[in-house]
């Protein structure tokens, strides 16, 4: 190589700009080597960064008309970009001035960050240097990390994906209507435990006109009976909508007013973090979901990467935050690997998977606390990485997902948690049978404009940012202004922290519920799925979620005063309640109520392969005292 074009070579890495004396285009153009696959794919990813705002060709190919001031040579070391005014740039500025010319807001950050941040620019030119020098093995990583189809590196896509999951969110709003309006007269009905019509009326006399902002449901209108089942009719009516893909936008929008009616007048009966979850993914989905009345097979509506974005920030969240609060919580169980021996018995609704989950030996429990700890914390991070490694991540979150359902009942929580997973799957992971999958389908309909989004986004993220400094800091106080404006936002459950399994529960005491119309023979009220008889086998009931059964699994574990609901339940029992009663197994009273009623407890465990196979039960139990003593409706002996 002669001295001239040395110094050029050099001039290049360096990344001085100069001055050349062709004619300037009408385009910047960006100058290439054609003959290196691991230039050539990133070349297509960029062509379609910028669109039509930058003309790309390889040096091979138009090498002559710049050869006067630029030489082959230096063409062959990095890429050029050749702007309208004569200008030229090499290397690492090259690209960031490139991605400059792009329409996505951001696209200059790389080129801000070179003149503005200490350091940023000399890293960048040993980085491209030290690419540009290794390609063979560069192209190797990038396809491990992305694959080996040519257009692996481009911009992934979501159309796919997208239907997909919109179909199965509306099939989880179908579950969760369907299985609280079974339980809705039962619970909050005018005869239910907790009637939500006086419970509104109360909290109206004591906070006035903020009642309305802190507790957002359309029961404020009307709480009747009536209206209660028809907001789960008109639920289940919009979930079936959004799985045919008719008017998904508003389907999205109704359906996260009427749940979010509901959660706030099921009070303590719809406090559960599923329930939060499916607000706030319904409410991000709004954003994700296309602008059409019906589907369409030709023509994809744009998908937005900024609610595409939030919604896989929330399963970041999600599992993240309940890994983390694992540690901070002071449960040493965690700590020492122990407390996935106490899970499988202690948990709420365990199957019969559970009961052999728990058979086994204590140093497998512990190497799955450290895999449990290894996903929790690590798979997150993975999926905002190249599309390998994010499958990786997607299949052990599933997988994790699968091993919770198999073990517990968690209502819908693991198939939301699932839905949300395959948003981490681009479309290229999901071919169409007998024809291969358009990497940039025709598109037309709306979207939601960035000035709406990117605020929301920049909102989200510092609003959740210091919930997951409160998972690694309990204690920690929120500044004031944050704090005040959260506290505009929680009434809505659309932007929550999470923190699964925080404190292990050790012991699994049950509350055995008993009538009597003498106070000396008491019969026994038998739950439809918690625990009671020993002999009755854990049942399966998911995604069908027993409120009533739930709670009483959290009664159980708090005295008697900290759950003043419990005491409205014998009551409504006493009274003789049809839809209180109909949440049960049995009514040992057909006829007519009992006179006293009580509550003893017990301290439940699950029996080991010997018991089982000599006495049949899954269970073995011991008093542990009175929970409620004997009661009786006012006014009776």
């Amino acid at each position: 190589m002669c001295d001239r074009q040395k110094e050029k070579v050099k001039h290049a890495r360096s990344l001085h700009r100069l001055v050349h004396a062709a004619a300037p285009a009408e385009k910047p153009l960006l100058v290439y080597d054609g003959q290196c696959k691991f230039c050539l794919r990133w070349v297509r990813r960029w062509q379609e960064t910028v669109g039509t705002k930058v003309d790309f060709a390889p040096f091979q190919a138009v090498g002559d008309r710049f050869a006067e001031d630029i030489s082959v040579d230096c063409f062959s070391v990095a890429v050029h970009l050749i702007e309208t005014d004569g200008s030229v740039s090499a290397g690492a500025e090259a690209v960031f001035r490139m991605l400059s010319y792009g329409p996505q807001i951001g696209s200059g950050f790389g080129l801000w960050c070179c003149a503005r941040v200490p350091g940023f620019a000399p890293a960048s030119r040993w980085g491209y240097r030290l690419v540009a020098g290794h390609r063979e093995i560069a192209s190797a990583l990038t396809k491990a990390l992305w694959g080996s189809d040519e257009h692996a590196v481009c911009r992934p896509t979501y159309y796919i994906v997208r239907i997909q999951f919109l179909r199965l969110l509306g099939l989880i709003y179908l579950i969760a209507f369907w299985s609280f309006w079974s339980q809705v007269d039962g619970l909050i009905g005018a005869q239910g435990i907790l009637p939500v019509a006086p419970w509104l009326n109360e909290l109206r006399n004591r906070f006035g006109p903020e009642a309305y902002r802190l507790l957002p449901t359309l029961c404020w209108f009307n709480a009747g009976d009536s209206f209660l089942h028809l907001l789960c009719a008109a639920g289940i009516v919009l979930s079936l909508l959004l799985i045919l893909q008719i008017a998904p936008v508003l389907c999205l929008l109704m359906l996260w007013a009427l749940y979010l009616s509901l959660s706030v007048a099921g009070q303590v009966f719809m406090n559960f973090q599923w329930d939060y979850l499916l607000l706030e993914v319904g409410f991000f989905s709004i954003l994700l979901a296309p602008f059409r009345l019906i589907p369409s097979r030709r023509y994809q509506s744009p998908v937005s990467p900024w609610a595409h974005f939030l919604l896989r920030w929330t399963l970041f969240r999600l599992m993240f935050m309940s890994g983390v609060v694992k540690l901070t919580s002071g449960d040493e169980s965690w700590w020492n690997l122990t407390a996935l021996g106490y899970h499988y018995e202690t948990k709420p609704l365990p199957t019969p998977l559970a009961w052999w989950a728990y058979q086994l030996p204590p140093w497998f429990q512990a190497f799955s606390t450290v895999v449990l700890f290894a996903i929790e914390l690590g798979a997150p991070f993975l999926l905002f990485a190249p599309r390998r490694i994010r499958m990786v991540g997607v299949f052990s979150l599933l997988m994790l997902q699968l091993l919770i359902a198999l073990t517990g009942n968690y209502c819908f929580f693991n198939l939301l948690t699932a839905a949300l997973c395959l948003l981490s799957l681009d479309d290229a992971v999901w071919p169409r049978p007998g024809r291969r999958v358009k990497l940039v389908p025709q598109l037309r309909g709306a979207v939601w404009p960035s000035t709406i989004l990117v605020p929301l986004v920049a909102v989200v993220l510092t609003m959740s940012g210091f919930l997951l400094w409160n998972a690694f800091f309990p204690e920690a106080e929120w500044p004031p202004l944050l704090g005040t404006s959260y506290a505009y936002l929680e009434p809505f459950r659309s932007l929550n922290g999470y923190g699964l399994f925080r404190v292990m529960t050790k012991t699994r005491p049950e509350i055995l519920v008993e009538g009597s119309r003498d106070g000396v023979t008491w019969q026994t009220y038998e739950f439809k799925y918690k625990m009671g008889d020993p002999k009755r086998a854990p049942p399966i009931v998911a995604p069908f979620q027993p409120r009533l059964d739930w709670q009483m699994w959290f009664a159980a574990l708090d005295d008697i005063r900290g759950e003043p609901w419990f005491m409205n339940f014998l009551a409504r029992s006493l009274e003789g309640s049809p839809s209180v009663l109909g949440l049960l197994k049995t009514n040992p009273f057909p006829d007519s109520p009992p006179r006293y009623i009580r509550a003893r407890l017990f301290q439940y465990h699950f029996t080991n392969l010997l018991e089982k196979e000599r006495t049949g039960a899954w269970w073995r139990r011991e008093e542990q005292g009175v929970y409620c003593p004997p009661v009786s409706i006012r006014g009776e002996d």
